[in-house]
């Protein structure tokens, strides 16, 4: 089973407006508490961990992903692949910890502030 990402209005919207710094400050302080929900490692981005991410993504809006690729430029890679395959932003990356946000257009639990 191949796994296709299906664009939805929050992409566009995430194309079009970025998250603001206050916005982005927001997110770190709520993420400082959450365990990686998904973690990345030597196989890279099948199509299982793609629909993991996107289930995670779609229910929780911010996770965090563990990354466990071989130097800075890959683990930067992937996670740059993760953001524009799923639709999302990085909100925060220290180490191979990346917290990544994607509203939930049908039912948004994180409220964030104005731009």
């Amino acid at each position: 089973m191949t796994y296709t990402h299906r664009p939805s209005i929050t992409d566009a919207m995430n194309n079009i407006m970025p998250l603001s710094e206050n916005q982005r400050k927001t997110l770190r302080g709520l993420g400082h508490k959450l365990k990686p929900t998904v973690m990345v490692a030597d196989k890279g981005l099948s199509d299982t961990v793609m629909h993991e991410l996107e289930s995670a993504l779609t229910f929780h809006e911010l996770i965090k992903v563990s990354v466990r690729a071989g130097d800075r430029d890959v683990r930067d890679a992937l996670i740059a692949d993760i953001c524009s395959r799923t639709g999302a932003e990085l909100a925060q990356r220290i180490g191979n910890i990346a917290l990544i946000f994607r509203r939930n257009a049908d039912a948004p639990k994180i409220v964030l502030g104005s731009r």
